[in-house]
């Protein structure tokens, strides 16, 4: 951390200095505006960047606030997942999604959640489209229908062990915990959700890494993968519906 930044940061935290508090959320604002850019490219049009980048200063002030700034982590590492997550707060709040497109996901997830846990592997296609009654034409449109809406799927909370809640976002990105037990909790969980996604066939597992780990949008990761931007999105959806599954099923023991 350079010199001027670590003097801002030791103001603000050791002597509640609000000036420096104001300073530092004025130097890390890039952090919304990438944020909100990027997450623009896969929103509706209806949904406006100034919007998410307003949700985006309110998880950056958060953020700030929370950090502690003597462990060896990059704020901007800690900042950008609640960051997000402030965003999509925001977006649910605005409710953006119709509610026949959340009942469709919803008859998805447990399709796919009852066919893979009777078969004890992944779903195929034909295989979801026959538990949900349908053809694999009307189970590719299906998915196309509720792509805009798993934008939100990996920012569901997860249960902990002590009945707790946990961003799964925040899961994946965080590196800080307050304690010992926290950490051995955080670790347990993040085995779980990466045993999780490394279950997925392997191009839906891909695509969930450039998109969540990278940070590439869909029409990055198409080119990086040689396929078109609406083959992403359908990977994208599925991979979602799946994990969902699979962490619903979690879940289900924890409660």
């Amino acid at each position: 951390m350079k010199p001027d930044l670590m003097q801002l940061w030791q103001r603000f935290k050791e002597e509640d200095d609000q000036n420096a508090r104001e300073e530092l959320v004025i130097h890390y604002s890039y952090l919304v505006k990438y944020m909100a850019n990027r997450m623009a490219i896969n929103l509706p049009s209806s949904v406006e960047v100034d919007e998410l980048i307003s949700y985006g200063i309110e998880g950056l002030i958060e953020a700030a606030d929370k950090f502690d700034y003597q462990r060896k982590i990059k704020f901007e590492t800690y900042a950008i997942a609640r960051i997000k997550g402030a965003m999509i707060d925001g977006l649910r709040a605005m409710d953006w999604v119709p509610v026949s497109v959340r009942q469709k996901s919803k008859e998805l997830e447990k399709a796919y959640n009852r066919v893979e846990t009777k078969l004890g592997r992944n779903a195929t296609d034909q295989e979801v489209a026959e538990e949900l009654g349908i053809t694999v034409e009307q189970f590719q449109t299906l998915l196309r229908e509720v792509s805009l809406a798993t934008v939100l799927y990996l920012e569901d909370f997860l249960p902990g062990e002590d009945g707790s809640n946990r961003r799964i976002m925040d899961i994946i990105e965080d590196e800080q915990a307050d304690n010992a037990l926290d950490m051995a909790e955080l670790m347990d969980t993040k085995r779980v959700l990466a045993e999780a996604i490394s279950r997925l066939p392997e191009k839906e597992k891909l695509v969930l890494e450039l998109y969540y780990y990278e940070g590439l949008n869909l029409k990055e990761i198409g080119a990086v993968m040689g396929l078109s931007e609406s083959r992403i999105s359908q990977l994208h959806s599925k991979a979602i519906l799946r994990l969902r599954g699979r962490l619903s099923r979690r879940k289900s023991q924890l409660i």
